[in-house]
């Protein structure tokens, strides 16, 4: 995975206090990520979260949606430390310790399987299509029958940039990585789902 090279140069901030990451932008959409999140999710089972970050979304989706068991994840060493620092906060006990996992390598699927839910915040435009293509067909693997995937982050909208600050960003992605770039979607921009339907 390209992911750690790519975050450089993108203006991205974190904060770090006693092995705890923070991120303001984290902080500022995870409110909006929990309802979107809550009006889609299964009523219980087990959710996969690929590439957890700080750990300041899954310690609020634990928080919040107590029936689901949680599996953060994170290929970084230091985010998987400072997930394990969140979780002192999981009131419910419904999260599990962070794994190591690297989502953009085959095979990954086979030690998560039958997930009711699996969840991916801002990922896809820090790595190559190559790579996306490989994590989306593993986790369409892990999922359990009737299983959503959902996908946050930044998308155009039928093919274009729709603000300057998109633009600003698609291009210092570019910069990084001649690869990466901001993906296609349609008709929503910020959001995109794809369920597993059950088999014939």
């Amino acid at each position: 995975m390209v992911l750690n090279k790519n975050t450089e140069g993108l203006n991205v901030p974190i904060i770090e206090v006693n092995g705890r990451l923070y991120s303001p932008s984290a902080e500022r959409n995870c409110s909006t990520i929990v309802k979107l999140i809550s009006k889609n999710i299964p009523n219980n089972g087990q959710a996969l979260e690929i590439a957890s970050g700080t750990g300041q979304h899954i310690i609020q989706l634990g928080s919040q949606l107590s029936d689901i068991t949680w599996q953060p994840s994170d290929v970084n060493k230091d985010r998987i430390k400072s997930i394990n620092s969140w979780l002192s906060e999981n009131i419910n006990q419904n999260i599990k310790p962070p794994c190591q996992l690297d989502a953009t390598k085959e095979g990954w699927s086979s030690r998560h399987p039958n997930q009711n839910f699996i969840l991916i915040i801002n990922l896809l435009h820090l790595i190559s299509f190559k790579e996306t293509k490989i994590l989306l067909n593993e986790a369409y693997k892990a999922l359990a029958p009737e299983g959503l995937l959902m996908i946050y982050g930044p998308f155009m909208r039928n093919g274009k940039l729709t603000s300057q600050g998109d633009i600003d960003f698609d291009k210092k992605i570019k910069e990084n990585n001649i690869n990466c770039c901001l993906l296609y979607t349609s008709p929503s921009p910020r959001d995109a789902t794809l369920s597993r339907m059950p088999s014939s």
